[in-house]
């Protein structure tokens, strides 16, 4: 064997060997050392060394997880059977506990058992609760109360409950018409107390807007009665300053405009003294200049 390939073969092992050697986690994975196929200890994000073909690497997702659960039968307060399907959002926080707990770390395990528990807490929170609370109550209350119940022995699984949810809640077929003429009766409460609080909202808004135009026309009242005295002034003063100027004249022109208001039609007649100065002005025009 030459020294090339000598070279070669311990080149080779040395990768091999950098390759056994060295274990890269993401932040997205949870990973355990296993020496001998015992735990060791947790391994943290980036890279990390482990003996060859002594120790092995079990990585875990450490992402966020959903598990949709099978529909349920479960009954309420009164007996009424009910078919509950919901999911669980769920991720884990304790990679040891999880491979400890689940025979190695076994996915269908963990699932198993928290599926389990999840038919147990929808059981026990229907079966506190009448067909009414779970038609109309309060769902985010119920959702709320089943994920900490849920979460309060999911530590033992080395994981954390993020999110339950109920997503459909079917009825037997002789409750369905049941159920619909109450939520029916509650949509239509629902809607009356909307509609009256829309009457009085306006109500009080026409109130509102009543008032406004009856202060604006008060304000525009008192504006045109202001400006108009102001113009009536204006105009009398300068009537008076143009009649002070020539008394004569405006004599005259009151003559014509009653000379023409009371001969306004062919058929008016006026029997006046002809020396009266009604028609000292005509008596005027037909002297000669």
């Amino acid at each position: 064997m030459n020294r090339n390939t000598i070279l070669g073969l311990v080149l080779l092992l040395i990768i091999v060997l950098a390759t056994q050697s060295l274990v890269i986690v993401k932040d997205t994975e949870k990973a355990i050392l296993l020496k001998l196929g015992a735990f060791e200890r947790l391994l943290e994000p980036g890279l990390n060394f482990k003996v060859p073909f002594l120790d092995s690497v079990l990585k875990f997702e450490g992402r966020l997880r959903t598990l949709d659960t099978q529909p349920d039968r479960v009954l309420s307060s009164e007996s009424k059977p009910l078919l509950v399907d919901s999911f669980v959002k769920y991720k884990i926080i304790d990679a040891e506990t999880f491979y400890t707990s689940t025979n190695g770390g076994q996915d269908r395990v963990a699932e198993d058992t928290l599926q389990r528990r999840v038919r147990d807490k929808l059981r026990n929170a229907f079966g506190e609760r009448t067909l009414q609370e779970v038609v109309s109550g309060d769902r985010d209350g119920l959702m709320l109360a089943l994920k900490n119940s849920l979460g309060e022995d999911s530590g033992e699984l080395g994981i954390e409950i993020v999110d339950f949810r109920v997503k459909r809640i079917d009825f037997e077929r002789e409750l369905r018409a049941t159920v619909f003429e109450r939520m029916k009766t509650e949509r239509n409460r629902i809607a009356e107390e909307l509609r009256a609080e829309g009457r009085e909202a306006g109500e009080k808004i026409r109130a509102d807007a009543d008032k406004n135009r009856t202060i604006i026309l008060a304000n525009a009242t008192k504006e045109s009665e202001k400006i108009r005295g102001e113009g009536d002034a204006v105009a009398t003063s300068t009537y008076a300053s143009a009649f002070n100027k020539d008394p004569e004249f405006y004599d005259f022109t009151r003559s014509l405009k009653a000379y023409k208001a009371t001969f306004n039609d062919q058929s008016d007649i006026l029997l006046l003294d002809p020396d009266s100065d009604y028609f000292k002005y005509l008596n005027r025009s037909e002297q000669p200049d």
